[in-house]
């Protein structure tokens, strides 16, 4: 990602698009983060109660070591990893070519829907962070 200021501006708006969007939506927590594990946002009822900044750099290290698999098969990139647990669910999707959403959530909330609200809200984001 070439440098660049965060503002709080940038920030409000992004943080608007999140909750209005994914948290209101029931997703737990979202998280909005560079491709080298820097957290941008963060937020949900859980926000407080994971580790997030180990999170947020595995997620990077897991979308690198994936885009490289990707590769070997011959494709681009994989821009989206999905995990299924027991008690939750996470998603690691890429938006533009620098950033990554991560979004926690239980069974009460599809994965259709998730998929539909970042497809939704990718542009924006992406716009906000890279012009």
């Amino acid at each position: 990602m070439p440098d660049f200021v965060l503002t709080s501006s940038m920030l409000e708006k992004s943080k608007n698009i999140l909750v209005n969007s994914l948290i209101n939506a029931g997703v737990r927590t979202v998280l909005l983060i560079d491709s080298a594990g820097n957290i941008l946002v963060n937020l949900g009822q859980t926000a407080d109660e994971i580790d997030a900044i180990s999170l947020a750099a595995l997620a990077a290290a897991n979308l690198g070591a994936t885009a490289q698999i990707a590769k070997l098969i011959g494709e681009d990139d994989f821009t989206l990893l999905f995990h299924k647990g027991k008690n939750g669910n996470i998603n690691f999707g890429r938006i533009g070519n620098d950033l990554i959403l991560i979004t926690i959530f239980g069974e009460d909330v599809s994965l259709g829907l998730v998929r539909c609200r970042i497809t939704d809200i990718s542009e924006s984001l992406r716009i906000i962070f890279e012009g």
